[in-house]
């Protein structure tokens, strides 16, 4: 895993990033001291820095990507909101989202919470589970950040009502329960290795892999997550990708660059 220090923007910062820094055992650094850091004395790989726009992850390259935050108030996440297409997205086909069905959803593998926010947008209720620690603080301090906004908003105050965040690993999770269902759908959306680097593929996506790197345990994440769904388990994969650990599921929506796999157990509430 890549070096990975503390920092904050100004002094008022500093408290929120003791408290990280000591809860994920990174060193501390004053940001006034990273520019005069090289890679010999002790220059980060990357930097979890506090902000006033909240906590982001910077790389420690000069120019090499922007910063990568949670942001579910921004022009991208609302236009979607608003204007993303409702229940006619492929993502609200494959959870089965109607206008009489807002199952809850328990998302094993959470990552930036992109999908869980949109499914939320939509009026599931959803829990998510992410076991990376600096993924989670990301992910954590958006929705803080959602709920804060959402005093001002009360419509992205119910979304972010509707999410709750676990910092855990979900197969840790999973077996840990009681046997029967323990959520409507299952979401799974693993890491997997990064086979080349290439245009298509975002510098941040390529930060991501180097931190979060694969998930190795989801062909095992399938099989728990098939014991445990009420309704169905719905993986997203690259279109291209095979079926993950070669199960074919009961059907498939296929996207230009994605695709959602559904493995139906039983027929959703009409």
């Amino acid at each position: 895993m890549p070096t990975i220090k503390i920092t904050y923007s100004d002094s008022s910062y500093k408290p929120n990033a003791e408290v990280l820094a000591g809860k994920l055992n990174f060193p501390l650094v004053d940001s006034a001291e990273i520019s005069q850091q090289s890679s010999q004395n002790g220059q980060a790989d990357y930097y979890l820095e506090y902000a006033s726009d909240g906590l982001c992850l910077k790389s420690a390259v000069r120019n090499e990507h922007g910063p990568i935050r949670c942001d579910f108030n921004s022009g991208a996440s609302t236009h979607r909101r608003k204007y993303g297409g409702g229940n006619g997205q492929a993502i609200a086909k494959a959870v089965g989202v109607s206008g009489k069905f807002a199952p809850k959803v328990l998302d094993l593998t959470a990552g930036m919470g992109g999908d869980g926010f949109v499914l939320a947008t939509l009026g599931c209720e959803m829990l998510l589970l992410e076991r990376n620690p600096v993924v989670h603080s990301l992910l954590n301090d958006g929705l803080q950040r959602a709920a804060i906004a959402g005093l001002e908003d009360t419509e992205l105050a119910a979304i972010a009502a509707r999410i709750s965040l676990l910092d855990t690993d979900a197969g840790t999770y999973l077996k840990a329960l009681p046997t029967g269902p323990c959520a409507d759908i299952i979401y799974l959306d693993p890491m997997f290795p990064e086979r080349k680097k290439s245009a298509k593929v975002k510098k941040e996506m390529q930060a991501f892999h180097g931190i979060v790197g694969a998930d190795e345990d989801a062909s095992e994440l399938l099989e728990l997550a098939l014991a445990r769904a009420r309704y169905r388990v719905v993986v997203k994969r690259s279109s291209s990708a095979g079926y993950l650990a070669d199960t074919a599921p009961s059907y498939s929506l296929e996207g230009k660059s994605t695709r959602f796999d559904v493995f139906a157990l039983q027929k959703l509430p009409s």
